[in-house]
């Protein structure tokens, strides 16, 4: 059985790369975590760590029981949170992972009210497009367009976000108001370009909403992102399929052609099995529910 403090120390070590830096952390000597360290190597018969004149680097078995003791740590400060948590309000860290759109143009401005309502709750929002890794707890809770995979997270769907045709009032006022879906061959479209991931496959759907078998559309304008085409449309470039919620409160977009409607978007509220307990996570979606409804964006799928 390994010694649990010598397990820390060896942490600390590998993480400050230095004997010296590891001892101002711990309170302990040079010659002390040395020989911690040596203890450890000697019981488990390997080396830990190559040793040089600047510093200390992990050896192939150092890394391997690092990651070992690094998740043991993680899982240790989850068990304190949720034992705190169950004798008091909500509180501690909470991370979230969001997609950049979503996570920038609607939740970010949710957020002040939530650390007003929490605020012995301190939130990192992470806004990105790559899904990260609950189950190493690289985020607590993630808003996703897409189901989880993996057996050991937990999800609820959340809405389902409608995408409408958006134009700027400057350009509806210079070019005119589409009167009928087969107007939009006359008009300015903007698209997404060729290196884009978005939730569903018809991405560019405004290219072929109201045309005729043999009509070939061609798009004014290609962007990557969708905060991009926000700010494009908003610019008086043309006129682009957007999610509803991105136009909220942007007082020079006018909806066009509501007849139309793209491909919805799956919202899914997911965090890690271990986190099914906690009062953070609970709270959150209770509030992520509450503001759906509230801006009238709490659809069924």
């Amino acid at each position: 059985m390994m010694d649990w403090d010598k397990l820390r120390i060896f942490h600390t070590v590998a993480t400050a790369q230095s004997f010296t830096r590891a001892g101002e952390v711990l309170n302990l000597s040079q010659s002390a975590i040395s020989r911690q360290i040596s203890a450890l190597e000697e019981g488990l018969q390997v080396e830990l760590f190559h040793r040089h004149a600047r510093g200390l680097l992990l050896t192939e078995q150092g890394e391997i029981l690092f990651k070992t003791v690094s998740d043991i740590l993680t899982r240790l400060s989850a068990a304190e949170n949720a034992l705190l948590e169950s004798k008091e309000r909500p509180r501690g860290p909470l991370k979230i992972t969001a997609p950049v759109a979503i996570g920038t143009t609607w939740l970010t401005p949710h957020m002040q009210e939530f650390s007003e309502s929490f605020p012995e709750i301190v939130v990192t929002l992470l806004v990105d497009d790559r899904e990260l890794d609950l189950t190493m707890r690289e985020a607590d809770v993630a808003i996703r367009l897409s189901p989880a995979k993996h057996p050991d997270l937990i999800q609820k769907h959340l809405t389902s976000l409608n995408n409408s045709l958006y134009a700027s009032n400057e350009y509806l006022r210079a070019s005119g108001v589409p009167g009928k879906p087969q107007d939009l061959k006359g008009h300015r479209l903007v698209t997404f370009g060729e290196d884009v991931r978005l939730p569903f496959a018809e991405v560019n759907w405004i290219l072929k909403a109201g045309a005729a078998a043999n009509e070939a559309r061609k798009p004014a304008f290609k962007i990557n992102s969708l905060i991009g085409m926000l700010k494009a449309v908003e610019s008086g470039i043309g006129i682009a399929g957007l999610p509803d919620y991105m136009t909220q409160g942007v007082s020079n977009l006018t909806r066009v052609l509501p007849e139309l409607t793209g491909p919805k978007t799956d919202v899914y509220f997911i965090y890690s099995m271990e986190l099914r307990n906690s009062k953070r996570i609970k709270v959150f979606r209770d509030f992520l529910v509450r503001k759906l409804a509230e801006d009238g964006l709490n659809k069924a799928a």
